[in-house]
């Protein structure tokens, strides 16, 4: 017997965001006239404590079995929208969500009376869709208690560190001979100028003498197959030899590097140097013959080449300058600047003792650039309105993080996606900033975004345990929204499918009706390419039907 349809439709205002444009009145008792709706509530905010309790008392007190909800992006709400539907009793998947802000009220600010008449339409083909929804259930797949940590950085050692405390095994992986990252070329970390070589160096022993990791130097990723739970990944050291390692997840902790200073500002390594090799001459004391110092801040970024500011600039050069005064009480420091990242009050702290102690801040602009002269620079001051010319003995360039040549290559085996800057991009800058999209695999410190020690280090426990949530459960559940060869017979097993798909999530059987398609459910991500590429219709994209889809097509069309 065919299932009576009494769906329930929830009409957000979100305060002026879609009720300053539209009538969400009018779209309400509109939503009422639809077929299968039994029940409408306006909410002033759906998404808050009071919105959602009224998504579960609707559903309770009216037996719903079908719920949607027109309001905004379903990208941040919809898990919200699906947990009360479930806790409600109703199987999450039995949601629609129609957006109404983005789509709607957003687009069509200057236009009411079409913006109304929009959102009616959205919800009419909403609620189309809802009627041919069909229950689903996670995919569940176990997954292998152990992790793989590529870099061996301060971010790296420090996730390896977390996990194996926890008890995982963790293989870390760096390609360089030695482990410690940059953070090995520092003298100092601020802002407890704690010194970098004995830090780095306690790290490394901890974790080689944890008995939970095995390091392996001098060794790159070759290929990484599977899926989260069941990673295959091959790696060969500088010896080639292959290792193969089956991995539950994977953390990148690749770091980044300095940009060569090149070209910038007659940088020659001798007069004019970098901040690592200050940082190099600080740790040598080699700054004894200098009595005049300039520091130039943003040399190499923030122009129409790196448009990005490497955030940790402006305090490394604060943070060494104030060295240099320990050293030296009688030095004389320019710090050349066009803006000042000094965020937070410890950074600020910094800032104010800096200038309490002498060091002297000079602001250039882009347009006019500071130029090197013998032992001087030349900078025209922006605040005085006039040039300056300043005896410098050593010349100091403050260049930005940049990110690895080798990324773009990692991150194609991976399957993980780059920022235009060549840095890895997390899945959701606010609600899953170490996660990637690919389930699975996170990503922290300096490989995801220039960052302080601190800030790499803290990434790094975030990205540990955001992993080890899969590692204790031993399973991990994942949306049933993939694709299927529902029409079996349909299958011809040409192979197009296998080919095109991103996730590497359909195999080649053979079976007693010849050579098929086979989705590997917990690798699909529900993309559609099988679906939209096969010529025999033989796949079906669960939660994506051609029904459903058809049925907001023919519910638009009716009005």
């Amino acid at each position: 017997m065919e299932e009576k349809l009494r769906i329930g439709v929830f009409v957000c205002n979100c305060g002026t965001n879609i009720g300053g444009f539209l009538d969400v009145p009018e779209v309400a008792e509109y939503s009422k006239t639809l077929p299968g709706v039994v029940y409408v509530k306006e909410n002033l905010f759906t998404c808050s404590e009071s919105g959602v309790n009224e998504i579960k008392e609707g559903i309770k007190n009216n037996n719903l079995n079908r719920v949607v909800v027109a309001a905004c992006t379903p990208l941040t709400h919809e898990p919200t929208f699906r947990a009360a539907c479930e806790e409600a009793g109703l199987n999450p998947y039995l949601f629609e969500f129609v957006n109404i802000r983005e789509q709607c009220s957003w687009v069509h600010k200057n236009e009411r009376e079409e913006a109304t008449q929009k959102a009616k339409d959205l919800v009419r083909m909403g609620v189309a869709r809802a009627s041919k929804l069909e229950p689903k259930d996670r995919i569940t797949a176990g997954v292998i208690p152990s992790a793989l940590v590529i870099g061996g950085g301060i971010s790296g050692l420090s996730a390896a560190l977390s996990l194996a405390n926890r008890g995982f095994k963790v293989k870390l992986i760096e390609k360089e001979k030695k482990l410690g990252g940059l953070v090995k070329s520092l003298y100092k970390i601020y802002p407890e100028n704690i010194n970098a070589e004995e830090y780095i160096n306690q790290k490394i022993n901890e974790v080689k003498k944890n008995k939970n990791i095995n390091v392996f130097t001098s060794t790159e990723i070759k290929n990484v197959g599977g899926y989260i739970g069941n990673y295959k990944v091959k790696a060969e050291n500088d010896k080639g030899n292959e290792l193969n390692f089956d991995i539950g997840v994977i953390i990148v902790a690749t770091g980044a590097k300095t940009l060569s200073p090149e070209g910038l500002f007659s940088y020659d390594g001798k007069k004019v140097i970098d901040m690592l090799q200050l940082e190099d001459k600080l740790k040598n004391d080699g700054i004894s013959q200098y009595k005049n110092f300039v520091m130039i801040l943003c040399a190499g970024s923030r122009n129409n080449e790196r448009v990005y500011c490497s955030r940790i600039c402006c305090m490394s050069a604060i943070k060494n300058a104030l060295l240099i005064k320990e050293k030296n009480p009688e030095s004389k420091i320019f710090i050349l600047y066009r803006d000042l990242q000094a965020y937070g009050t410890t950074n600020e702290e910094t800032l104010r003792r800096a200038k309490i102690n002498g060091i002297r801040f000079v602001n250039y602009s882009l347009n006019k650039l500071p130029e090197v002269e013998d032992n001087t620079v030349r900078v025209y001051n922006e605040i005085l309105g006039k040039e300056l010319l300043i005896p410098a003995d050593l010349i100091i360039l403050a260049t930005p993080l940049v990110a690895p040549e080798d990324n773009e290559n990692l991150s194609k085996k991976l399957k993980v996606t780059l920022d235009e800057n060549g840095f890895y991009l997390e899945a959701h800058i606010k609600l899953r900033p170490l996660d990637f999209s690919t389930n699975g695999i996170y990503v922290c410190g300096t490989a995801h975004w220039p960052a302080s020690t601190e800030e790499s280090t803290t990434q790094a426990l975030g990205a540990a345990a955001r992993s080890s949530i899969h590692l204790e459960k031993k399973y991990v559940m994942v949306e049933p929204i993939v694709s299927s060869v529902y029409y079996e017979d349909e299958c011809r097993g040409c192979g197009l499918c296998a080919s095109l798909c991103p996730s590497n999530a359909i195999e080649m059987v053979e079976t007693p009706k010849g050579v098929k398609a086979k989705v590997i459910e917990v690798a699909c991500r529900g993309c559609g390419i099988c679906g939209a590429s096969c010529y025999r219709h033989a796949i079906r994209m669960n939660h994506f039907s051609d029904e459903q889809i058809k049925a907001q097509i023919r519910a638009f069309l009716e009005e």
